[in-house]
C-alpha cells in the first residue's frame, strides 16, 4: 500500500532511474503514461521538475525540493500505516549522513550506531565527503543530514552548531629539531585542494602567514595527506582527533607547541512537517 499519489510515484521512478524508459519498466507503465503523469504534476505545481541532459533526467531546484518532500512522506508512511492497520510494524527507512572523513570517523559514527540500535527499522548510510559536495548531497536529497561549514547554509535549512574541530600544525618527526620559522619559510604546505584555507588561517592566527612559503601540494584524502607530511614532502594542519594516532606512533609531530585552530562545523537538514523520533535522536547524537 502506498500513500503517495500516482503522479508522485512516477516522479520518484524517474528520479531513481534517470530516464522515462527506466521509470516505465520500474513501475510497469508505458513511457507515455510516465510522461503524462510528470506533465500533469508540473502543470499542478506550475513549474518544471526535470531538465533533459546526456546524463538523463536531471532535477531542477524545484524538483529537488519536491524530492525532499516525497522522501519525508515515505519515511512517515510506515509509521502511519502501522498505526492505521494495527500491524505494529514500521517500514524500513534509510537515512544518509554526509560529512568529512575526520569528524564522521571520530565523533559521528559511534553515537549514530547507538541510535540505530534503538530503532531497528532504521538503516544508516555514512556518505564520506571531504569537500563542499556535502551541501549538494543534502540539496539533491541524496543525504538527509550533512556536516558542512556555516557559509554553505541557506535560509531554508535548519541547523545545529557542532563542537569545532581543533586543527594542529604537523610535520615529519625528522624535522623535530628544526626552527619553526625556518620550516614555514622554506617548506611547502600540503593541503586538501586549492580552496582549502585552513592551513593559511592557522598561520594567520599565529602571525606566521606573511613569512610562509605559499607553494602547496594537494591530496584530497586526509590519509594520503598525512602520508605526504610524514614523508617530508611538506607540512600542514590536521584535526587533532585524526592526528593523534599518527603522533602516538611517532609518524608525525606537532609544531608550534601544539597550539590549535578551531574549525567551525554545522549539522544541517531541511525542515520536516513532522520530525520522526529517530531523526531527532540522530540530530541529538551529533555533537
Amino acid at each position: 500500500m502506498r500513500l503517495l499519489d500516482p503522479q508522485l510515484e512516477a516522479f520518484l521512478a524517474v528520479v531513481k532511474n534517470k530516464t522515462v524508459h527506466g521509470a516505465a519498466n520500474d513501475i510497469h507503465l508505458t513511457q507515455t503514461g510516465i510522461t503524462q503523469r510528470i506533465r500533469t504534476l508540473e502543470r499542478r505545481l506550475s513549474t518544471s521538475l526535470f531538465v533533459r541532459s546526456r546524463r538523463g533526467m536531471i532535477l531542477t531546484k524545484e524538483g529537488e525540493a519536491l524530492l525532499r518532500y516525497c522522501q519525508q512522506v515515505e519515511q512517515l508512511e510506515g509509521e502511519a500505516l502501522s498505526s492505521i492497520t494495527g500491524t505494529g510494524t514500521e517500514r524500513i527507512v534509510s537515512i544518509s549522513i554526509a560529512g568529512p572523513t575526520t569528524i564522521i570517523h571520530s565523533r559521528i559514527t559511534s553515537p549514530c550506531i547507538k541510535v540505530a540500535k534503538k530503532f531497528p527499522h532504521l538503516l544508516l548510510k555514512f556518505d564520506i565527503n571531504d569537500n563542499e559536495n556535502c551541501v549538494n548531497s543534502l540539496r539533491r536529497g541524496d543525504s538527509q543530514l550533512a556536516i558542512i561549514e556555516h557559509r554553505y547554509l541557506s535560509d531554508e535549512m535548519e541547523h545545529k552548531i557542532l563542537r569545532p574541530e581543533l586543527y594542529v600544525l604537523v610535520s615529519s618527526p625528522k624535522w623535530k629539531k628544526r626552527n619553526l620559522h625556518e620550516v614555514i619559510r622554506n617548506e611547502r604546505i600540503i593541503d586538501f585542494d586549492e580552496q582549502d584555507q585552513i592551513t593559511f588561517n592557522y598561520l594567520k592566527q599565529y602571525g606566521l602567514f606573511d613569512s610562509a612559503n605559499k607553494d602547496r601540494h594537494f591530496a584530497n584524502r586526509t590519509s594520503t595527506l598525512s602520508i605526504m607530511i610524514a614523508d617530508e614532502l611538506g607540512y600542514g594542519v590536521l584535526p587533532l582527533e585524526f592526528a593523534k594516532p599518527y603522533i602516538n606512533n611517532r609518524q608525525l609531530i606537532m609544531l608550534n607547541a601544539g597550539k590549535t585552530y578551531p574549525h567551525a562545523l554545522t549539522l544541517a537538514w531541511f525542515p520536516r512537517h513532522q520530525q520522526p523520533k529517530y531523526f531527532s535522536a540522530l540530530i541529538k547524537a551529533c555533537e
